[in-house]
């Protein structure tokens, strides 16, 4: 499946949601999507234009993996409301007027992106209208500390979400590379499906196909492995760095002293994307890898152009010449490592 089929079948879809006219709920605008940040609250808006004598609203989050199953958030009516669910607990009506069905979501997480229905029940004549709600974040690539391609479904699901992150969507992988994301190996998305984004066509990406999301269409979760692209937002606490020579127990034991703990690659990747983190240094992470970020690109960190958060793979935990990436509740920890010479962007 390549992007314009998708984008293509996307469309019909919303096409066939508003293909009815609409008789008591305010049309949104199309493609209309509402953006914030983990931890931020969020309104879903949903308009009522005329009120039928006897109605309830019922505000649900579409299965984007169409396995039929409906998430169900709240219901509300004229006077009272009653949520259900993972979500219900973070809901609430806005109640802005009298003709307000709005959705409120508070403490946003990375797992609340995806479209939304807010639909008017009124007997038979039942309405809807569809918002989504995209969390703004990074997608980041990730690789077992065994190798390439050697993660299930299940264990890219594992890995991303150790890592602070979720599988990315197709969504969130798109917009990952029209922001510059260009990735020759094929990675697992929240969908089940196994893609990978270039921006630059190569011989050994493809040959000659054009720039774009390659697909490999779904696998199968079990027997099949490839790598994955995971999805982070901003996260709690900040990256600070301390210098000395540790191996990654003495980093470990050096981050509790400090109040802390290793971060893990998701914080990192975050610290670098919302803060513009950069650190010509190398450390630790939880995983046993050893990053770097660079907001600022210069010719003695890694001598590469593009910014990023840079990497020397998973070395033996035992080497010393290194400091580490450590994370707290109000700060993180950054120590660094003068030993390497090559890097990779990841």
């Amino acid at each position: 499946m390549n992007y314009l089929s998708h984008s293509l079948r996307q469309e019909a879809t919303i096409h066939e949601c508003h293909t009815k006219e609409l008789r008591y709920l305010v049309e949104p605008p199309i493609y209309a999507e509402v953006t914030g940040r983990r931890g931020d609250n969020a309104t879903l808006p949903c308009l009522l234009r005329n009120k039928p004598k006897h109605y309830k609203v019922k505000w649900t989050k579409l299965d984007s993996e169409q396995t039929g199953v409906q998430n169900i958030i709240m219901i509300l009516s004229a006077h009272s409301f009653k949520p259900y669910g993972r979500l219900g607990g973070r809901a609430s009506p806005r109640n802005a007027h009298a003709m307000d069905v709005s959705l409120q979501l508070s403490d946003l997480t990375l797992e609340d992106g995806g479209r939304y229905s807010c639909e008017l029940v009124d007997g038979i004549e039942d309405e809807n209208v569809v918002v989504t709600l995209a969390i703004e974040g990074l997608v980041f690539p990730y690789q077992s500390k065994h190798g390439r391609y050697r993660f299930t479904f299940h264990e890219a699901k594992e890995a991303c979400a150790e890592n602070d992150a979720t599988l990315a969507t197709f969504d969130q992988l798109y917009r990952a590379w029209t922001n510059g994301l260009d990735w020759c190996n094929a990675g697992w998305l929240h969908d089940g499906t196994v893609q990978y984004p270039i921006i630059q066509p190569r011989a050994a990406c493809g040959g000659g196909l054009l720039s774009g999301i390659r697909s490999y269409g779904p696998k199968d979760k079990k027997r099949d492995h490839f790598d994955a692209f995971c999805f982070t937002s901003i996260a709690a606490g900040s990256v600070f760095y301390v210098r000395g020579s540790f191996s990654y127990q003495q980093a470990e034991l050096a981050c509790a002293e400090a109040g802390a703990k290793l971060a893990v690659v998701g914080q990192l990747y975050s610290a670098w994307h919302f803060h513009q983190y950069d650190q010509c240094d190398a450390g630790w992470l939880k995983d046993g890898s050893v990053r770097f970020p660079i907001s600022n690109p210069r010719g003695h960190c890694g001598d590469v152009s593009e910014a990023g958060v840079r990497s020397f793979g998973f070395p033996d935990k035992r080497a010393h010449s290194m400091e580490l990436t450590v994370i707290g509740n109000d700060k993180s920890v950054l120590l660094n490592v003068n030993l390497f010479i090559a890097a990779l962007i990841v």
